[in-house]
């Protein structure tokens, strides 16, 4: 009877859903930069929850289906706990809930979340009952995940660490992205959990070691790109690009010599167009470089402030006067993070905004954040949900821009997106295809802390970079600050943690890729196929049951 009990629990598919959980978690950020050889591991990460799902015990249950949803959502909700366990801290640290509220939300995240695992597991279980065969599912399945993960980004807008960002760093893999977005990514991914499923689950044992070693070879060839090093991306230019370092959790609302010794301090910053930097990440291992500087230094090409609690605001005659100051010191553009506003009629409008000012000083013009961060900028459901508050101190909560403006400035176009709007890559397409040649991205990860949401924020705008071809810029209030190459590569980069500034080389790029184009095609072709599967499984099925109860043996 033990080994009875035994066997039935390390068949359940929740079982197997943890362990799933457990493993995705690693190709990922955890507390810091993630080493590229651990992104191998999501080549079977989810070999378990998939096996779970096919293994003949489970699908000769009666419960087949309800079991194997229950396994899927089990395996996202441990997932996104574990992935996302930051979530906790910002909202207790730093926007003032208490420790039970910010638990709540963070359980509710991945209740919610987690639905989308539960459907996979539903799905593939559906279509192994309809078609009766294991192969056809298996390679049904990247196609049922680039759907869902597609739905995520699309219907909960929350696209946070699919599966594809894992090869951020894997130069093979990484050159589907411009073609198909960080979707094509995960199908291969995907498809190589598929494969050594089928090895799993393959009799006779000659088989199962032809499979095995054909899903080997797939996997470990390609994820040999980790090692290749492609040329360098010719870098034309110089950006500065400065890190406040300003305390979140306060309102810096400076005034009078304060206000003079800090910015004094962060125009001087502003104006070194060259000095030492860490030569890709920051983290855990830098290397510093100090480069000869000439004398006087060099002015640099593009200045850029992050978003940050600044008490920067684009009416107040000071900040005008101090950016007027800026940029023709530096005869350049800046980028600078502040507040904007708007009189509609008798109601007054905030946005998070980035003001674009031209080498003469002049406002050339304003890009106003689109797409705000749920109780970071604005707080969902407001009425149900009295006790959370917004973590930007100073505002209750932010308007949504409406435009994705791009910006020109000495024969350069220049395209500004700000803060979480970088994990959104069907957005960030529109600035490649209205023209910008380079891409400037200022963020705040000050409210994560020391956890491992800035380094998988950073990573998901890396793949920004990759799939439209462009440099991106990244200013940021307390890090990561760097220069990303057209490949992904953190090039330059500044300490975290510190008021400093990085002189930052970049190039302009004027090619328009296919993903820059078209979009997600790629993803909504598997969100069609995927759902022409499912109606197909359930007719298939029901058709099934009615032909039992009209001719029961």
């Amino acid at each position: 009877m033990p080994k009875f009990f035994a066997h039935r629990l390390l068949t359940n598919p929740w079982i197997w859903g943890l362990l799933s959980a457990i493993l995705l978690d690693l190709p990922f950020p955890v507390a810091g930069p993630m080493p590229p050889w651990r992104g191998a591991i999501s080549w079977f990460a989810l070999t378990p929850v998939l096996w779970a799902l096919l293994t003949p015990d489970n699908v000769a249950r009666k419960d087949y289906l309800r079991r194997s949803a229950l396994g899927g959502y089990i395996c996202g909700v441990a997932w996104y706990l574990l992935n996302c366990y930051w979530i906790y801290a910002t909202m207790h640290t730093y926007g003032g809930i208490g420790p039970l509220a910010s638990a709540g939300i963070l359980l509710l995240y991945s209740l919610v979340l987690g639905l989308y695992f539960g459907v996979f597991g539903f799905l593939v279980a559906l279509a192994r009952q309809a078609s009766g065969k294991t192969i056809s599912v298996l390679l049904l399945a990247p196609i049922f995940w680039v759907a869902l993960e597609f739905a995520a980004s699309r219907i909960t807008q929350v696209p946070w660490d699919q599966l594809g960002y894992s090869q951020v760093d894997n130069f093979v893999l990484i050159r589907l992205a411009p073609f198909t977005g960080v979707y094509g990514i995960s199908f291969i991914l995907m498809l190589g959990n598929a494969m050594i499923t089928m090895a799993l689950l393959a009799c006779p044992a000659g088989r199962r070691l032809r499979l095995g070693l054909a899903a080997l070879l797939f996997a470990g060839g390609l994820q040999l790109g980790i090692f290749l090093t492609p040329p360098p991306s010719p870098v034309v230019a110089t950006a500065v690009l400065l890190q406040q370092n300003l305390d979140v959790t306060y309102s810096n609302d400076w005034s009078g010599p304060e206000w003079d010794r800090h910015t004094a301090e962060f125009e001087a910053m502003s104006l070194k167009a060259c000095g030492p930097y860490f030569a890709g990440m920051p983290e855990p291992h830098p290397v510093l470089i100090t480069p000869a500087c000439p004398t006087p230094s060099p002015l640099p090409d593009l200045i850029a402030w992050p978003e940050s609690p600044s008490p920067f605001r684009e009416a107040d005659p000071r900040f005008q006067r101090l950016m007027a100051d800026l940029s023709n010191k530096a005869k350049s553009p800046a980028v600078i993070g502040n507040i904007g506003v708007w009189q509609n009629g008798a109601k007054t409008e905030i946005f998070n905004s980035a003001e674009f000012v031209a080498p003469d000083g002049r406002f050339l013009g304003r890009y106003d954040k689109i797409h705000l961060v749920p109780f970071g900028e604005y707080v969902p459901y407001k009425g149900l949900i009295s006790f959370a508050g917004t973590l930007t101190q100073g505002v209750s909560d932010f308007s949504r821009g409406g435009v994705r403006k791009v910006f020109r400035s000495d024969g350069h176009t220049f395209g500004v997106f700000i803060c979480y709007e970088a994990v959104f890559a069907d957005e960030i397409r529109h600035f490649a295809r209205n023209g910008a040649e380079v891409f400037v991205n200022i963020s705040d990860d000050g409210w994560y802390g020391d956890t491992s949401a800035p380094w998988q924020h950073f990573n998901m705008a890396r793949m920004r970079a990759i799939e439209n071809h462009r440099w991106i810029l990244r200013a940021t209030n307390s890090g990561v600050t760097a220069a990303v190459d057209p490949l992904g590569r953190v090039t330059q980069s500044a300490p975290r943690h510190v008021l400093t500034s990085l002189a930052a080389g970049y190039g302009y790029r004027s090619d328009v890729t296919f993903y820059s184009q078209h979009g997600d095609v790629f993803a909504i072709l598997c969100a069609i196929i995927a759902i022409a599967a499912a109606a197909w499984s359930l007719r298939h099925i029901n058709v099934e049951r009615r032909q039992v109860v009209l001719h029961p043996k």
